[in-house]
């Protein structure tokens, strides 16, 4: 052990007449330690409700869209067998985009609609695990009326539950010389099912590709056709080889680019929050700054005394270096300790709980990412 080690473990024992610098000690540690911890339940919290939302939105939705510039997919069989030929792309389905008017005759609202596939979309989207009634099958069954899948939202402001009829309303119409004349369908509700985010549970419908077809006045062809991919965080690098792979002619989106705004948000307030966070922990290093100035001051004595001796300048800005050292290093593992105990109690026992109708999870977030 060398005599500056030696000699700073000594420091760091209090005697009676160093009970204040000692307690300014254990407050520089207790800083540090609050200031990590901090540090890790807040990026954790963050984390989570990221990556909640994240899943939230492309549960519904698809990883990519394909669609082809100006005009419908003609051949949605053919290219899907293109698509999945790409490495990386799990699964396809056709889909089609539409808005309409919902009504039940007391009550009405706007509605988008989604013309799904219903034997291929559940490979792509989770519609199926978010299905609070009915099934995703049963918007394949043959009946007497076409069916359509609402959200609980939705179907609350309608007043409708399974197995009741509601009207839709489309203004892509035939034209005569009254003006546009709005084609109506009128529908079963065969299921209600509830993502948690209110913008998809308020104003979104699936229906099958024939009836949004009928609603949108074109007899063959989709609009597009989604793709999940294997990996999600690899969803820019498939819609770039399925660019290449397709051509100018086609519009390839990953969830990124369809999301970036929000994610760029996100991405920056964690960022604020990062330096907030490192702000407290500066403040404790400054705290640890001044207790090892006050200890300098009270051991005039005993620096002379190691000067004589022959100790240089260096050995005795090292003895203090490595108290200071001791103290952030102290503060560091029980601010880490006491963030991941915390983190883990939180996860576990799920205290927190968080209102539905604001956000999109029902408590509180966890998830610790090394290095993050």
């Amino acid at each position: 052990m060398s005599f500056e080690w030696f000699v700073s473990r000594r420091y760091l024992r209090a005697k009676r007449k160093q009970k204040f610098i000692s307690l300014i000690s254990v407050i520089s540690i207790a800083g540090v330690a609050v200031g990590v911890m901090a540090l890790i339940v807040v990026l954790s919290v963050y984390t989570g409700f990221t990556e909640g939302l994240r899943d939230q939105i492309i549960g519904i939705n698809s990883h990519i869209l394909v669609q082809h510039y100006g005009m419908n997919l003609l051949h949605p069989d053919e290219m899907r067998k293109e698509i999945e030929s790409v490495p990386g792309v799990a699964a396809t389905t056709p889909y089609i985009y539409g808005q309409a008017l919902i009504s039940t005759g007391e009550n009405s609202g706007g509605i988008v609609l989604r013309g799904i596939d219903p034997t291929t979309a559940g490979e792509v989207i989770n519609i199926g695990r978010e299905m609070k009634s009915g099934t995703l099958a049963d918007l394949g069954r043959a009946g007497d009326l076409p069916g359509i899948i609402i959200g609980r939202e939705l179907a609350r402001q309608l007043g409708v539950l399974q197995h009741n009829k509601v009207r839709l309303i489309s203004p892509d119409g035939p034209l005569s010389p009254m003006g546009v004349l709005p084609k109506i369908r009128t529908c079963e509700v065969v299921g209600i099912f509830e993502t948690g985010m209110f913008e998809y549970d308020s104003t979104l419908g699936f229906i099958t590709l024939e009836t949004a077809r009928s609603l949108g006045g074109f007899d063959e062809g989709v609009h597009g056709i989604e793709v999940r991919v294997a990996d999600v965080e690899q969803a820019d690098r498939v819609a770039v080889a399925l660019q290449e792979k397709l051509g100018r002619g086609y519009s390839v989106r990953d969830w990124m680019q369809l999301n970036q705004n929000l994610f760029a948000a996100l991405k920056l307030e964690k960022a604020g929050i990062f330096i907030a966070l490192d702000l407290i922990i500066l403040v404790a290093a400054l705290n640890i700054i001044s207790a090892l100035i006050m200890v300098v001051m009270e051991k005039n004595r005993d620096i002379a005394i190691l000067k004589s001796m022959g100790a240089t300048t260096g050995s005795i800005m090292r003895i203090f270096f490595y108290q200071g050292a001791v103290i952030g290093f102290t503060g560091m593992s029980l601010g880490v300790l006491g963030g991941l105990s915390l983190c883990a109690i939180l996860k576990r026992y799920q205290i927190i709980e968080l209102p539905r109708n604001v956000y999109p999870m029902s408590t509180m977030p966890i998830k610790v990412v090394p290095f993050a």
